[in-house]
């Protein structure tokens, strides 16, 4: 296993080295003082398992940052680290295509229940987010972001179809759909297919077959 750590201070990064030791010892944790060398080392090391990257670095915005790491590593997931715990920074986030958001507040198991989430697929919704009410404005906002091919996965979702049944329905290989259907939970910040379908419908959303 392999995870980038970014963030300019070194003390930090030794912190959370040794708190994600605790996921495995072997874990091998590359370090970045900015975003300049984390993408160095993201163009370098293809076996990326994930990216901890701090929202406040001296050269980029982490924003801007995790923008380009998607551009370029679309199937690589990040987890945005920040000192504020401001709702409406971690919505942004989110929204904007981190896979979680923990505050460097946060207690060592809960930065580890974020990377665990996140490594088995999933998407880590901070309890604070997952606390506060979305407003339709913002549903309707993360419907706009859907990519056309995204829209598509979610219709399948809406009628019930598997990954492997979405894969041979719009000719996709299975990963790329398991990254679809993760794109998704994340921009109706939900955690299952199932919530997904609930706020998607929400937003006016309606499967294949009522269509």
């Amino acid at each position: 296993m392999k995870i980038l750590v970014v963030d300019d201070h070194a003390l930090v990064r030794e912190g959370l080295r040794q708190v994600l030791k605790g996921l495995d010892e072997q874990v091998e944790v590359l370090q970045a003082g900015n975003c300049a060398q984390a993408y160095v080392l993201a163009r370098e090391h293809t076996d990326l398992n994930l990216v901890l990257l701090d929202y406040h670095l001296p050269d980029q915005n982490g924003l801007d940052a995790l923008g380009v790491l998607a551009e370029h590593h679309p199937e690589l997931p990040v987890i945005l680290l920040s000192g504020s715990a401001n709702i409406g920074i971690m919505r942004q986030v989110m929204q904007s295509g981190a896979f979680g958001f923990v505050t460097k507040s946060s207690l060592s198991d809960e930065l580890l229940n974020a990377v665990r989430t996140v490594l088995n697929g999933d998407v880590y919704i901070p309890p604070q987010l997952s606390q506060s009410r979305v407003t339709t404005a913002e549903a309707t906002t993360a419907r706009s972001q859907l990519t056309q091919r995204q829209q598509l996965v979610l219709k399948c979702l809406l009628d019930g179809m598997s990954n492997r049944d979405i894969a041979e329905q719009l000719f996709l290989a299975e990963e790329t759909v398991k990254s679809h259907v993760t794109a998704i939970l994340r921009h109706f910040e939900v955690q299952n297919r199932t919530q997904a379908v609930v706020a998607a419908t929400r937003v006016g959303y309606r499967s294949g077959t009522q269509n």
